[in-house]
């Protein structure tokens, strides 16, 4: 029995996603190796400048790869890119996992980023070509779901090696070396997933290109109407694009309705890093330590923490093309304001070490588990389906690698500031993420168009005719009606196949 070609989709989305879990386990395990007792002992208490490093190399790696990621998955192809980024990862944590010193760590650590900045560019843009519009964002959310994944393997892990391997480097060697088993087996078993068909169109290989479709939306019947109909569509939209505009990274910036979207792209990504999220993330070891809560006790809550994100992003998969894009991310942004409110109210109210009051400790900690719900259910899922949709085919790689390394490039910045903030002013480096989360909540509100269910073709329609401020006009003003002509064209070749077989079947 054939498989449903929707579901199809959702698997090779599923399997492309694996290296999603490299980047989530990362986030997740690199608290609890900085923490443990063996990794300052072995590497002669480093510093925090020194640890920060650990953490902000391998986001500086990442950067790097999301860069390299956009000409060479125009240039290879999806897949290959795919491949390049798991083998720059192996050896990456293959150096980290043998690290002798911090010169070795700190080389692992930026390779192992370089290969994440491959794949966490080029998945969610290679599950965006491949899905149909009603499931897209699905498909795409995958990613964050998966980042969560790996997240919730490596809080338990963390929790497991920093109770059960106190007196060994295998309390942080263990760890660091699981992450290498997701990208052995997405580097291996790539090439039996299809290639993103508008990558096979847009380089002249039509042919394959409408099997590919096929493949993936009608169990390979080339003659399918909607195939057809699709394959009409985009061949129609990257035959203007080649003969009307260029494929550099400069139309990006001078062309009005590509920078409009590029912004856009690059302000979510900025965003996303400023809502709190890595800051939590990489030392919530120390974050907890601000409340009173000790290092083992904040690994559990953080394994606990971890499975609420799970949640959370399974509820964004399975929402996301019913809710759309636009509502979910302003009132995300709106909860998690409030959430580090109530939590910097707290930590200001009921100091560290001048108080033991375990209901602020508590509450604290619920605060934590509710801004991780908020953001995995809406912010950190959108922010990588809204940049692989909202670029057309000549742009979409190139588009997505600037935004995605904007997002590295904040996360860098909070990874290397958050132990040097935390330390010298403590609560207050709070308030900074208070209010970017205000105002992250009313950029979106005033600038960005929803995009549910809207063909890729249609973007290009969508950017450059929706005024800027589309907080305040009709959805409807600016609907192209790219989905109706795809249901349209599909109809008349449906109907045209009907009458030439009663025409054959009379003669």
């Amino acid at each position: 029995m054939a498989i449903p070609p929707k579901v199809y989709q959702f698997l090779v989305g599923v399997f492309a996603s694996m290296g999603s879990i490299l980047f989530g386990y990362d986030l997740g395990v690199i608290a609890e190796v900085i923490a443990s007792e063996t990794f300052t002992s072995f590497f002669n208490k480093p510093t925090s400048t020194e640890t920060g490093i650990v953490v902000s190399f391998f986001t500086g790696g990442a950067f790097c790869g999301a860069g390299l990621a956009g000409p060479i998955g125009d240039k290879l192809g999806r897949r290959w890119t795919i491949l390049i980024g798991c083998i720059i990862f192996l050896l990456g944590g293959a150096l980290q996992t043998g690290a002798m010193n911090l010169h070795y760590l700190w080389a692992g650590r930026w390779l192992a980023g370089l290969g994440v900045g491959f794949l966490v560019m080029i998945i969610p843009l290679y599950q965006a070509e491949i899905a149909h519009p009603s499931i897209r964002g699905t498909i795409t959310a995958l990613q964050q779901f998966m980042l969560g994944i790996g997240a919730f393997v490596a809080g338990w892990v963390s929790y497991g090696t920093f109770i059960g391997l106190k007196h060994s480097t295998a309390q942080w060697r263990v760890p660091l070396g699981i992450q290498m088993i997701p990208a052995i087996f997405l580097g291996a078993l790539i090439f039996l997933f299809p290639e993103s068909p508008r990558w096979l169109m847009d380089h002249g290989r039509p042919e394959e290109g409408l099997e590919t479709l096929a493949r993936l939306h009608s169990n390979g019947n080339i003659d399918d109407p909607w195939v057809r109909a699709e394959f009409d569509q985009i061949q129609d939209s990257i035959t203007y694009e080649h003969e009307h505009e260029s494929k550099s990274y400069i139309e990006l910036f001078t062309n009005r309705s590509c920078f409009r979207r590029l912004f856009i792209a690059c302000a979510l990504q900025a965003s996303i890093q400023m809502t709190g999220v890595s800051a939590i993330q990489y030392y919530s070891v120390k974050i907890y330590g601000q409340i009173g809560i000790s290092s083992s006790e904040t690994l559990k809550y953080q394994a606990i923490n971890n499975i609420i994100g799970l949640v959370a992003q399974a509820f964004c998969v399975l929402f996301v093309d019913k809710l759309g894009r636009r509502w979910p991310l302003i009132t995300g942004n709106l909860i998690n304001m409030v959430c580090f409110l109530i939590a910097c109210i707290l930590i200001a109210q009921f100091p560290p070490g001048s108080t033991h009051n375990a209901g602020a400790s508590w509450g604290f900690i619920i605060m934590t588990w509710l801004y991780n719900f908020s953001f995995s259910a809406t912010c950190g899922p959108l922010s990588w389906v809204i940049p692989a949709e909202i670029f057309d085919t000549k742009t979409r790689s190139k588009g997505v690698s600037i935004a995605t390394m904007v997002s590295f490039a904040f996360n860098t910045l909070i990874g290397q500031i958050t132990d040097t903030a935390m330390t010298n002013i403590g609560y207050k480096y709070y308030f900074l993420f208070i209010i970017c989360n205000f105002t992250n909540a009313v950029f979106f509100y005033l600038f960005l168009p929803e995009t549910k269910h809207l063909p890729l073709e249609e973007m290009n329609y969508l950017f450059t005719n929706a005024p800027y401020l589309v907080a305040f006009h009709d959805k409807a003003a600016y609907n192209a009606g790219y989905a109706e002509d795809l249901e349209r064209r599909a109809m008349e070749i449906r109907e045209k196949g009907m009458v030439e077989g009663v025409t054959e079947h009379v003669h």
